[in-house]
C-alpha cells in the first residue's frame, strides 16, 4: 500500500474509533488506562529489549546525546509510564461533565458540557515515554490518536503500541483508539498533516524545526511550543541561598528539557553576592556561562562573553546566559523582548513584586521562588502530559486531560419556541 493510502486508512480508523471511545463508559476508558499500567510491568523485557534494539542503532547513528537520553527506556522512565498511567486513571473523567448551567427568562435551562477533541495526531521525536502518556491522556478524555514518533524509536514504539492496543482490547474498547504507523518513511508525516477532515487536532513535540514543519503544512489546528527560552530574575530582595540552589536546579536536573533554564537575570544589587555563589555551585557541574559585560568577571574561568545572539536561545545544553539588570522593569523587558511564552520565574521575598510578575509576564507558567522545571503537567497534579503549549488558543501550558477536552453548549428546553 502506497504511503498516502496507508495514513488516509490510519486515519479513517481512528475516526471510526474515536466515535465509539467518545460514547463509550468512563469505566471502560479507566479500566483501559489501568491495565496498560499492569500490562507495562508484565512485559517490560519487550519493552526493554525493543528500545535496546533502538539505542543501539541510534548510538551506532551519532545521534546527539540529548535526544539519546530521551530515546533510552531505564527502569526509573518505565516506572514513570505506569505510575504515570495510575494517576491518570485516578483523575475525575471530564468528559459528559456539565461546567455550568444557567436559566433563560423564558425557562430554558442552557450549559456547557465537556466533549473530546476527536481524533488527535501527535508527531514527536525520540521520546518512547510521550507515546504512553499521549496514550492514556487521549484513552481518559475519550479522544483516539495517531502517535507518529521519530524512526529512531521505532521499535520501541511498537511494542508499546502493542501493548496499548491489548489493554484496549480488554476493555471492550476499539484498538484503532491508539495507532502507530507501521513505516519510517518520512512522507507519512506530511500525508497525515493533509487529513484534515479525519484528523480534529495536531500536538508536534520535538525540536523547533520539527514544529515549524509541523505548523506550516498541517491543513488543521496546531497546539506547539516552538522552544523553551526559561528565566530565572533573581530580585534584590531575594533569598540567596535558595535562589543558587533553584538555579542549580533549574539549569542542571535535565539541561535538555524544554523547561530547563536558559538564561540568569541578576539585580545589580546582588550580583557581587549571588554570581560567585552560582559559578562555584555550576561550574563544577560542567555549566558554562554566557557573560553580559558586568556579569563576566564575577563568574571565573567559566564564563565567556555573551554575543548578541546568546539571549534568546535555547541551549538544552549546560550552558547559561547571564545578565546583571539595574531594575525589575529591565528584567521584564529582557523577558518580553527574549522569552518563548514557556516559563518565566521571579525569587524574592518581597510579595507586591512577586505578583506584579505573575500579572504581567506572558508566559504558560510563571512561578514564585520555585525551579522552571516544574513546568510539567506530572509535577502540575495533571498526572501527565501531551504537551506544553505556548499558543493560547486552545491551550496555554501543559496539556492534561482537560485541555484534550472541549465543551459545547447544551440546552434543555420544555417546548419553547423563539418569537
Amino acid at each position: 500500500m502506497e504511503i498516502r493510502d496507508a495514513m488516509l486508512d490510519v486515519a479513517a480508523r481512528a475516526k471510526r474509533a474515536a466515535r465509539s471511545l467518545a460514547s463509550a463508559s468512563g469505566r471502560a476508558r479507566r479500566k483501559a488506562v489501568e491495565d496498560v499500567a499492569v500490562l507495562l510491568e508484565a512485559r517490560k523485557d519487550a519493552v526493554t529489549a525493543a528500545n535496546a534494539k533502538d539505542v543501539e542503532a541510534a548510538r551506532a547513528a551519532g545521534l546527539d546525546p540529548a535526544k539519546l537520553q530521551r530515546l533510552t527506556v531505564t527502569p526509573k522512565v518505565l516506572a514513570s509510564m505506569i505510575q504515570g498511567c495510575r494517576e491518570v486513571a485516578a483523575l475525575s473523567d471530564p468528559v459528559g461533565e456539565i461546567e455550568s448551567m444557567w436559566k433563560r427568562p423564558n425557562g430554558m435551562l442552557v450549559g456547557r458540557m465537556r466533549i473530546p477533541l476527536g481524533v488527535v495526531a501527535m508527531i514527536y521525536e525520540a521520546r518512547p515515554n510521550a507515546t504512553v502518556d499521549a496514550a492514556v491522556l487521549c484513552l481518559m478524555s475519550g479522544n483516539a490518536c495517531i502517535l507518529r514518533g521519530g524512526s529512531e524509536a521505532f521499535h520501541s514504539n511498537a511494542a508499546l503500541c502493542a501493548i496499548i492496543q491489548e489493554a484496549l482490547a480488554g476493555a471492550g474498547l476499539p484498538v484503532d483508539a491508539v495507532q502507530v504507523p507501521e513505516t519510517k518513511d518520512r512522507q507519512a508525516v506530511t500525508e497525515l498533516l493533509k487529513l484534515n477532515e479525519y484528523i480534529d487536532v495536531v500536538i508536534p513535540r520535538g525540536g523547533e524545526s520539527l514544529i515549524r514543519a509541523v505548523a506550516e503544512q498541517a491543513t488543521m489546528p496546531v497546539l506547539k511550543h516552538f522552544k523553551g527560552v526559561c528565566h530565572i530574575y533573581v530580585d534584590r530582595d531575594a533569598d540567596l541561598d535558595r535562589a543558587a540552589e533553584i538555579v542549580f536546579n533549574a539549569k542542571t536536573q535535565y539541561p535538555s528539557a524544554c523547561n530547563a533554564l536558559e538564561c540568569l537575570l541578576v539585580h545589580q544589587a546582588v550580583a557581587n553576592e549571588l554570581l560567585p555563589r552560582v559559578a562555584g555551585r555550576l561550574a563544577p557541574a560542567g555549566v558554562r556561562f554566557k557573560a553580559c559585560p558586568a556579569s563576566l568577571p564575577l563568574l571565573g574561568p567559566s564564563a565567556e562573553p555573551a554575543a548578541e545572539d546568546d539571549w534568546g536561545r535555547e541551549y538544552l545544553d549546560l550552558v547559561l546566559a547571564v545578565r546583571i539588570v539595574a531594575s525589575m522593569n529591565e528584567a521584564l523587558e529582557h523577558i518580553a523582548r527574549f522569552g518563548s511564552n514557556h516559563t518565566e520565574a521571579i525569587l524574592t521575598n518581597d510579595h507586591a513584586k512577586a505578583m506584579r510578575f505573575v500579572r504581567e509576564v506572558d508566559a504558560s507558567l510563571v512561578l514564585v521562588n520555585a525551579s522552571t522545571r516544574f513546568n510539567d503537567g506530572n509535577q502540575l497534579g495533571l498526572g501527565a502530559e501531551i504537551g506544553i503549549s505556548t499558543s493560547k488558543l486552545h491551550a496555554y501550558g501543559p496539556m492534561g486531560l482537560k485541555e484534550l477536552t472541549s465543551t459545547k453548549f447544551v440546552a434543555l428546553g420544555e417546548g419553547q419556541v423563539r418569537e
